[in-house]
């Protein structure tokens, strides 16, 4: 895959999605499962890479068969691998969910005791790469326990003035040993970005509880170049210096809704990265997002952008 710079380097969780392919019942009643790849900040990597930028994640596996196939799995999309770590004693995650369409995904996380992505130190990081890297990714749960939190912390302090650094505030509090760090730890993080990107709920944890255009303003007054709040149904606000706009959601029939905000955050990188203005940016996101949900799987359904635009003019 060569040397630095990246054009987006993300970091944190990793996993192996198991959903069912028995839609609109329990997993004590499902049959039979499909294994893809997952995880958030790794299905926007995969994401980017789809649109034909290079693309690397850094997290960690279990040394077992499920740590191997994420490995080819990310090689299979043309994602960088290098910075998989291997934790000698921890299994690589799994998850389940149960399709509830439109808008019930139910998911059950086996992270226990702890998943190895959250065992990434500071002294495992190629700073030099996260610098040069045009966009940085993180998320909040890499912020919820240690050693990650002080990884996460010592790679958005490295990051310094580059590009873009975007940060999901991303917020599973089962993720979290202490629920109730969440605000203040994202808003030290945010300190570091450009870009945030989450849902009304998530955005009220960081600057409290309000209507999105507040909460937009709020998240700005922080020092952001961009802030995005995820509306739902509802589509998605965006805010930057001097403008805002709620942009409308793609309608499509919804399969699994689980993946469509990480195919939403590699769209918007792409975006970025071509210089597109923004509110054209949240538009080819939302459709990307919608796309994905259109599909079961996450990561192996990213789309490419001739895809996304066929469902825009479809739309």
């Amino acid at each position: 895959m060569g040397a630095a710079p990246y054009d987006v380097l993300t970091m944190g969780r990793v996993g192996v999605d198991l959903y069912p392919l028995q839609s609109s019942v329990h997993l004590a009643d499902v049959r039979t499962f499909a294994k893809s790849l997952g995880g958030s900040p790794t299905n926007v990597a995969v994401g980017t890479a789809r649109y034909g930028h290079r693309a690397a994640v850094i997290t960690k596996v279990g040394d077992d068969g499920f740590g191997a196939y994420v490995r080819a799995a990310l090689r299979s999309f043309g994602v960088d691998d290098q910075y998989v770590g291997t934790d000698p004693n921890l299994r690589t995650p799994i998850v389940f969910c149960e399709l509830f369409p439109p808008d019930s995904f139910p998911l059950l996380f086996y992270r226990e005791p702890k998943a190895p992505d959250m065992n990434v130190t500071a002294d495992e990081l190629d700073l030099d790469a996260i610098r040069e890297a045009r966009i940085f990714w993180t998320t909040g749960t890499g912020l919820s326990d240690e050693p990650s939190r002080t990884a996460t912390t010592a790679a958005l302090e490295a990051r310094g003035d580059s590009e873009i650094t975007v940060h999901d505030l991303d917020f599973r509090p089962s993720f979290w040993p202490m629920p109730g760090e969440a605000g203040d730890r994202q808003r030290r993080a945010l300190e570091h970005a450009t870009v945030a990107v989450g849902n009304r709920e998530e955005a009220a944890i960081v600057v409290g509880e309000g209507e999105p255009e507040v909460q937009a303003e709020r998240l700005l007054g922080l020092g952001l170049e961009l802030a995005v709040v995820k509306l739902g149904a509802d589509g998605v606000l965006v805010a930057w210096e001097g403008g805002m706009e709620r942009i409308p959601p793609v309608p499509v029939d919804v399969v699994n809704g689980l993946g469509a905000g990480d195919a939403f955050g590699a769209a918007l990188c792409h975006g970025l990265l071509e210089g597109w203005e923004i509110a054209t940016t949240i538009r080819f996101a939302n459709a990307a997002g919608a796309y994905v949900a259109t599909q079961l799987a996450c990561a192996d359904a990213m789309p490419n952008e001739d895809q996304v635009r066929a469902l825009m003019s479809h739309a």
